[in-house]
């Protein structure tokens, strides 16, 4: 080897030490795709469990943070007027998708553009709702999941009174910042005019509320309560399972740790898989498919949970064929 040949080798040594080659991995690593997820709720607890599913979604699909693409994520902290800026906020880093986890994080996403890709994850109906055209085409910029929890409400009533089946007054915990609530509240209002059942809707838009709340479900004398359905609620499933032991009222939820909690009953889907078939939604668009020709999933699975030690010291008797029906009996 000549020397002029010998001492170029080296200048390139030197200079892939100094930094060279890190920097062309920076360039490589700057075009990676950035996939914003906007959320209702917060990046802990319940919320952090779906938000898991949804990176297990995109890899699934081929994609891992750091390797491949980047995530940026703004979250509500359970303050839905947060939303839109948070929206706005997180198009300013230029994702090539939105991960929108809930109806009201879905709506702010549908305002804030029509041209990036959300994918979302919505307790109501998406098409009444507004966010896309029909369930087989969603037609825009928007697809995703729908958990149809609005829609199993009168399954939850019906639950109820087959294990509570003296109950007469009966209550509906919604918080008024959702845009579903009234929707909630009108469903199960007309199926328990038709069992002849008094209802009694009362609200809660934080924690600091609940104390509240359920100090009025005593005072109203009612005798069975169903929570809607709610990114607030979800976060707190906990706390509410604490109070409804404390003020011995039997409770009904479409989450399945309020159950594991101490709540009494739990009807709904596998919420965790329903985030990890989004971030698969998520990958495919970053792929090159649309969002317009990607069906919204619907939940097609429910399940049911009981906690005997919860109906035992609420003094209840459940049904044995009820019991019979249950995937899960915590004793």
């Amino acid at each position: 080897m000549r020397r002029r040949d010998f001492n170029a080798l080296l200048g390139g040594m030197a200079a892939a030490c100094s930094g060279a080659w890190p920097l062309a991995a920076r360039a490589q690593q700057s075009v990676a795709p950035v996939v914003g997820v906007l959320a209702a709720g917060s990046p802990s607890g319940f919320w952090a469990e779906n938000f898991t599913a949804f990176r297990q979604g995109l890899g699934d699909a081929g994609y891992s943070e750091g390797r491949n693409m980047t995530i940026e994520a703004r979250w509500a902290e359970d303050h839905y007027e947060r939303l839109p800026a948070l929206a706005a906020d997180l198009i300013g880093r230029r994702p090539a998708v939105i991960g929108a986890f809930a109806t009201p994080a879905a709506k702010a996403a549908k305002a804030a553009t029509t041209t990036i890709p959300v994918v979302f994850v919505a307790i109501a109906d998406p098409v009444q709702t507004g966010l896309v055209a029909s369930l087989d085409r969603p037609g825009g910029n928007m697809t995703g999941a729908t958990l149809l929890s609005v829609e199993v409400g009168p399954k939850l009533l019906q639950l109820l009174r087959e294990v509570v089946p003296a109950a007469t007054v009966i209550a509906l915990l919604v918080n008024p910042t959702n845009p579903n609530a009234s929707t909630q509240a009108k469903t199960v209002q007309a199926v328990a005019q038709g069992l002849g059942l008094q209802l009694h809707v009362l609200n809660a838009a934080s924690p600091s509320d609940f104390d509240l709340a359920f100090a009025k479900l005593h005072e109203l004398q009612v005798a069975a309560l169903m929570i809607g359905q709610d990114v607030l609620f979800g976060a707190e499933q906990e706390q509410l399972a604490k109070l409804s032991m404390r003020y011995k009222i039997p409770a009904i939820m479409a989450q399945h740790e309020f159950v594991a909690a101490g709540g009494l009953m739990f009807y709904g889907t596998n919420q965790r898989d329903e985030y990890r078939q989004v971030g698969i939604y998520a990958g495919r668009i970053l792929k090159g498919e649309r969002p317009s020709d990607l069906p919204v999933m619907q939940a097609t699975k429910f399940e049911l949970a009981i906690n005997l030690k919860t109906a035992k010291a609420l003094d209840l008797s459940v049904p044995l064929p009820l019991l019979g029906r249950a995937d899960e009996v915590i004793e």
